[in-house]
């Protein structure tokens, strides 16, 4: 018997033993940049043809790592390993899955700091929210091991006379797991996690920004004693594999988080039949939103400006689930401006190899280039009136920016940026306020700030996310307690840290026995 499952604490480095502890594992993990990584396929670490770089993204002369690309050939052999490893693990009893995740839960928390220390490097969270992305993924580990153990208990049936009939849940096969860079541990962790506990095997390509920690995953599951080709661990771009894999005859489904396009690139391309294929693929995708924050005339402002905020630029703005967008109450838009501006104007920008820098860098090049394009829009659809410039050095560093007085029809108010860039938008009541939040493509986080029960209210009914937050951050869900995904191009309305999410991974097999023949 399990104890309840409960969300991890997160580390204190204001302590001196965990400030000491994460300084001397920086310095670890930097002793040991440009070192070569395999591929990991049937349970051999394995070499391919071509090679790819991980950078800082802090100091783009620092190479994290040096990894094998695998190429149609190396995907191919995992997809193999797959079906084999499937034929045996699908038959495995349940909580013997369930125990390989409990026990790699226990050797993530002892080696927590270690990956997180990497998680600044590589991807340039602060130290506060790469441990965030760790605790999340240890989460994700346990709440999914005690889900698969209640599934695989007696499922409640209408009695049937003369017959014993019973339903339980079976894996569906080979899968794909394509994970986001943004939660390289967390997303990641747990896309996979719940495809192997329910008795599946994976193709894990991690993004190609993040591949040291999805490295990191696969040697803490080989730890917990996961058998050889359940799980195969094979980066590789999306032109080269990405593809393939979506499209290969033996692929039964795939869990998807990342951009609106490349999700629905591959949701048409899942839906295309291929010779020698039995199934209709199932395909499970988050693919980001244009989050927003309704700051109402009755309530606290500098509450509502602090959260605002933090949701916006915490990591960057590079949250699916970031507020790009604040509408605010017309008898309170110059005063909320104000005290946004302010808090933006605390911010530390830097290197987050430093604990006093807030904000780190974007992820690399493309992602720097996309945000100066919208900051440069928004110059002219509204009014910037904070950041908006570049920070010299090796890294890719921009400002915090705010651009106010933007129509909520504007390219900044409507596409997704994934960046430190927050559009202002003035709403005349709370009605306008919420047709405006719910008035793009997207539909997965928001949140409102009012004391008006009315409004709050309205907002719980009409306000269309998935993940709706009151009188708080947009930001932040917590596995078990708010189980997360999006409506409309959010995604598949999936529900990743949630009592159904498992179920996107399994099929139902209905039996009866007649017991007087």
């Amino acid at each position: 018997m399990q104890p309840e499952f409960k969300n991890q604490s997160f580390k204190d480095f204001s302590i001196p033993e965990n400030k000491k502890q994460m300084e001397e594992e920086l310095v670890r993990a930097e002793k040991n940049f440009g070192k070569e990584y395999d591929l990991y396929i049937g349970g051999k670490w394995v070499k391919s043809g071509d090679k790819f770089e991980s950078i800082n993204p802090s100091d783009k002369n620092q190479v994290i790592g040096v990894f094998q690309k695998a190429s149609k050939k190396e995907a191919d052999q995992a997809i193999e390993a797959g079906l084999k490893a499937f034929a045996k693990w699908k038959n495995f009893p349940a909580k013997e899955r369930a125990a390989v995740l409990l026990r790699a839960s226990q050797i993530m928390q002892r080696r927590r700091i270690e990956i997180d220390a990497w998680m600044v490097l590589e991807e340039g969270k602060n130290w506060l929210e790469a441990d965030g992305d760790v605790a999340e993924a240890i989460d994700f580990l346990e709440f999914y091991a005690r889900e698969m153990i209640r599934y695989s208990e007696t499922q409640p049936v209408t009695p049937v006379p003369g017959e014993f009939p019973e339903l339980v849940y079976i894996p569906l096969g080979v899968g794909a797991i394509i994970p986001p860079w943004n939660f390289p541990m967390a997303i990641l962790a747990g896309m996979t996690s719940a495809a192997i506990v329910a008795g599946n095997a994976v193709i894990l390509k991690p993004a190609s920004d993040s591949p040291k920690i999805g490295h990191l995953f696969t040697e803490i599951m080989i730890e917990a004693g996961l058998p050889a080709g359940v799980l195969n661990f094979v980066p590789g771009s999306g032109a080269s594999i990405g593809d393939f894999i979506v499209k290969h005859p033996k692929i039964r489904f795939i869990s998807f988080t990342g951009s609106r396009d490349v999700g629905l690139r591959i949701n048409e391309l899942a839906a295309k039949h291929t010779e020698g294929q039995i199934w209709i693929k199932r395909v499970v995708a988050e693919m980001g939103g244009k989050d927003g924050i309704i700051v109402d005339r009755e309530t606290d402002l500098d509450k509502a400006a602090a959260a605002t905020t933090a949701s916006a630029y915490g990591f960057q703005g590079q949250k699916c689930s970031a507020a790009s967008r604040v509408i605010v109450h017309q008898d309170v838009y110059d005063e909320f401006v104000d005290l946004l501006t302010e808090k933006a104007s605390k911010i530390t920008v830097g290197p987050v190899k430093d604990r006093n820098n807030y904000m780190g860098p974007l992820i690399n090049q493309a992602a720097l280039e996309k945000v100066r394009y919208y900051i440069e829009i928004g110059r002219k659809e509204g009014k910037l009136i904070y950041g908006g410039n570049t920070i010299e050095g090796n890294g890719f560093f921009i400002e915090p920016t705010i651009i106010k007085d933007l129509a909520p029809d504007s390219r900044v108010a409507q596409e997704e940026i994934f960046g430190p860039v927050l559009a202002v938008i003035k709403a005349k009541n709370f009605d306008e306020a919420i047709a405006i939040a719910n008035g793009t493509e997207y539909g997965l986080t928001g949140a409102v700030w009012t004391v008006n029960r009315e409004h709050i209210l309205k907002a719980k009914n009409e306000f269309h996310a998935g993940n709706l937050y009151i009188n708080r951050k947009c930001t932040g869900a917590l596995v078990g307690g708010h189980p997360f995904g999006g409506f409309n191009m959010s995604g598949t309305d999936s529900k990743a840290g949630g009592r159904d999410y498992l179920l996107l991974f399994m099929q139902a097999k209905s039996i009866s026995e007649k017991l007087d023949y």
